[in-house]
């Protein structure tokens, strides 16, 4: 009997039937289109996707993007990290908190980590769990694709 449990396992992950959470990053990120860069009005959550439950992956770079959804500025962010996961898609675990949602486990142990009170917040932690960057507000997306290319030579 656990074997064939063991066996209908292995093919529903071969089959992409079943997916474990803790193995994927955030995915197919989209950014809310109805955002008012222009205020702080609160739009909603600023990026959606599947898996936004993901922490970040061990042996993989990791960006943190944590915002508030009534924060103009963590609107442009938002903008650049969307633009930014369509360029480095599988190679970079995106992690997305949402300071005004539900948080996951993982999320909230990284809200505690590295949320200094400033948003929007953003950290890079590399394959062997270092920061190579770790700054409140603002960043060009110039700067952090520096960061990325360097990082995944």
């Amino acid at each position: 009997m656990r074997t064939l449990l063991f066996r209908l396992a292995v093919l529903g992950l071969a089959l992409g039937l079943v997916r474990l959470p803790a193995a994927f990053g955030a995915d197919n990120l989209k950014l809310n289109p109805h955002l008012d860069y222009d205020s702080d009005s609160i739009d909603g959550p600023l990026i959606t996707g599947d898996d936004m439950q993901a922490g970040i992956a061990s042996q993989k770079l990791n960006y943190i993007i944590i915002y508030g959804e009534g924060c103009f500025n963590s609107k442009r962010q938002a903008r650049r990290t969307v633009d930014l996961y369509q360029h480095y898609r599988g190679r970079v675990q995106f992690v997305v908190i949402d300071l005004d949602g539900h948080q996951s486990p993982a999320q909230q142990d990284l809200t505690k980590k590295y949320y200094t009170g400033s948003i929007p917040h953003v950290v890079i932690v590399d394959q062997h769990g270092r920061s190579l960057y770790d700054q409140a507000g603002e960043v060009g997306e110039e700067q952090l694709s520096s960061i990325f290319d360097k990082a995944l030579q």
